[in-house]
């Protein structure tokens, strides 16, 4: 179980960097996303993996550390504004810049012509 959460984390992280170095915002908002949810992954799975365990106290004799959850509960609800500051970011970027690139500006093409004259 552990050996599958790990390999899961580690597509997800390796996902996130490559949208992240993206040229268009969208796939680094994608990104920045995906990547929340590689470590939210993270901290849950740092509090140990338990089948069967209750989450209160006293309801078992074996419980789930609260911890772990009440830090992957709280990223999810800053993740969730974070994703939308960054859509509304993105929307007046598009709106003000004509495109959605990270940097404002649209790749130029190379005359890949040799002897074109221009």
């Amino acid at each position: 179980m552990e050996l599958l959460v790990a390999i899961i984390i580690g597509v997800l992280t390796c996902s996130a960097v490559f949208l992240i170095l993206r040229a268009r915002t969208f796939a680094v908002m994608l990104g920045l996303t995906m990547l929340s949810y590689a470590v939210n992954l993270f901290i849950f799975a740092s509090g140990g993996l338990k089948m069967g365990a209750g989450a209160v106290l006293k309801a078992t004799e074996d419980y789930a550390d609260p911890l772990p959850q009440a830090l992957v509960l709280t990223a999810i609800v800053i993740g969730f504004a974070m994703t939308a500051f960054l859509v509304v970011l993105s929307i007046r970027a598009r709106a003000d810049l004509g495109n959605d690139h990270v940097d404002g500006k649209l790749p130029v093409a190379k005359n890949t012509r040799q002897g074109a004259s221009s």
